[in-house]
Parts: structure tokens; C-alpha cells; sequence
């Protein structure tokens, strides 16, 4: 009988996963900072405990993964992922991330700060884990040589119905849209196309490029997905999508995770998530100035 040999386990590890985790809704939602430091010291120590105490290849050493059904005979091919590693990776990006206000201005000071966190939060887990850590847990597979097919393309456009139908709704009767700053001219309009595009695609970069694919060395994909759902969700309740936004994030989190679990396609995601910003940008502008974009049921 052949095995891989992978020293992990599931269920203890979720609880310090679920730590780092809930460490975004005390950055983003209630906005303890302290509480967030808080529970992502208890998840990375917890997670470093579990590994010290599963006493595997690690703590003597030696990480590999081997194949075959004798320890001493097993072929080594490849070193088992640290959970502590990985989880601190996520809580390094949601630490750089959490230094910053996130509500949406459009000033040049905002902007290059917004910049410089939200890229930092991608470029230094990705610098660490790939020159530090030598391994290549974050990739980003922009291109996988396939074709989109016809329910891919029909998904395309089914997010701009669903669009156009939901959104002016929900940021026009809830009054969140008044979360983004007025843009009543030309120059304030291309900001906010500019900024509402390019958080769009870091959010693809970081929660499932960055976020996702470290808790997918671990735990299942289902598992990893409802984990990566919460830091998501709870960023874009700081960004502005309050009130009852959580019912849109939240399938819409989770429906990214599984969209790129199907197609492995950084530029699919991305894609989806433009389109779905291109209604959100419609409807800002819509909502500070009735009658520019009259395209819209509300």
C-alpha cells in the first residue's frame, strides 16, 4: 500500500485558523485593534503548540513528505507546510492592511496610502514566503492556457444582470453609498473608477491568491473557504459595504473561492470582480448625482 505521508490534522488546527481569522472582524468590523492582536497572537501560538506537540519530522528537523508504506523506506517528495508559517502570513498582511483607515477618499494622500498598504499587504507575505520560506505557497496563475467556455462567459454576463438588478438597490435604499465620497465632477469620477477598480483587484490578490491558498494547505477546500469568507467579508464592511451588505459579500466571497477552485484562473476572478465593480462604480456615481446615470430601477 502506497500512503502519502503528510504530518497534519485537520480539527485541532482549524481552532488557530479560526483565530487569525476572527482577527479580521476585530480589525475591520468592531475596530479593537487590540482584540485583533489578541487573536492573532492565540491562533499563531496555537498553531506553533500543535506542531511542537504533534512531535512529527518538524520539531526534529526534518519537514518532508514522503510516499510509501514504511517511514524508513519512504521516498521524500516534498517538505509539509508549516501552519504557523502560513497563518502568520495572513495575519502579517491583515496587520499591514489594519494600519490604515479603509474608508474611501479620493484625495492624493489617501490614495498613495492605500497603495502602500494594500500592496504591501500582498508583495511582503509573497516576498517571505517565497525568499524566506523558499517554497511557493502564493502564486498568482494569471493564465492556464484554457479557453473559457460557454458557462464562464454566461457567468459574465449573469454577474451584470445581477448587477444592475441588486446593487442600486442595496446602496441606494440603505444610504451606504453615502460611505463613498461625493463625486459631482469629472476628475473626482475618474478617482473613484480608478480606486473602485484597483481594490477590486487587490482583493483577488490578497483573500484568494494570498489568504486561500495558504488555509488550502491545510484544511479542505469547503473549510478554507468559509475561513478566507470571513477576512473578505469583513474588509468590505470597513470599505463601506454596511447595513445589510453582509447578505451580498458573503456569497459573493464565497462564490470567488469556489469560482477559482473550478477554474485555477487569477484572470477569471478578476474579471468577474471588474464587472461587478463596474456596477458598484455606476451606481456610486448614480447615487450622488440623480439623473447622470439614469440606466437603473431605483
Amino acid at each position: 500500500m502506497t500512503v502519502v505521508r503528510r504530518e497534519t490534522g485537520l480539527w485541532p488546527a482549524v481552532i488557530p485558523a479560526a483565530l487569525v481569522c476572527a482577527a479580521a472582524p476585530a480589525f475591520f468590523v468592531v475596530q479593537w485593534a487590540w482584540l485583533g492582536w489578541v487573536l492573532l497572537a492565540l491562533g499563531i501560538g496555537g498553531a506553533w503548540l500543535i506542531e511542537r506537540r504533534r512531535g512529527d519530522d518538524r520539531v526534529k528537523g526534518d519537514d518532508r513528505v514522503r510516499i510509501g508504506a514504511r517511514r524508513d523506506t519512504a521516498h521524500v517528495v516534498g517538505r509539509s507546510p508549516s501552519l504557523t508559517r502560513d497563518l502568520s502570513l495572513i495575519g502579517l498582511g491583515m496587520l499591514i492592511v489594519s494600519v490604515i483607515p479603509l474608508a474611501a477618499e479620493l484625495d492624493n494622500l489617501a490614495m498613495l496610502r492605500f497603495t502602500l498598504a494594500l500592496g504591501g499587504a500582498v508583495v511582503v507575505p509573497y516576498v517571505i514566503s517565497r525568499f524566506v520560506f523558499r517554497d511557493r505557497a502564493i502564486s498568482f496563475p494569471w493564465r492556464t492556457g484554457k479557453r473559457w467556455g460557454r458557462l464562464q462567459w454566461g457567468w459574465l454576463i449573469a454577474v451584470l444582470v445581477l448587477g444592475w438588478l441588486i446593487l442600486p438597490f442595496y446602496f441606494i435604499t440603505s444610504g451606504v453609498y453615502q460611505n463613498w465620497p461625493v463625486v459631482d465632477t469629472p476628475e473626482l469620477i475618474a478617482r473613484l473608477f480608478v480606486g473602485v477598480g484597483a481594490v477590486g483587484i487587490w482583493d483577488e490578490l490578497f483573500f484568494i491568491c494570498t489568504v486561500f491558498a495558504l488555509l488550502r494547505r491545510h484544511f479542505p477546500d469547503a473549510v478554507a473557504n468559509v475561513l478566507q469568507a470571513v477576512v473578505f467579508v469583513s474588509f468590505l464592511w470597513e470599505l463601506g459595504y454596511r447595513e445589510w451588505g453582509p447578505l451580498l459579500t458573503i456569497p459573493f466571497a464565497l462564490l470567488q473561492g469556489w469560482i477559482f477552485l473550478r477554474t485555477h484562473s487569477l484572470a477569471y476572478v478578476v474579471t468577474v470582480h471588474l464587472l461587478f465593480d463596474a456596477v458598484v462604480f455606476a451606481v456610486l456615481v448614480h447615487g450622488h448625482n440623480p439623473g447622470l446615470l439614469d440606466i437603473f430601477l431605483v
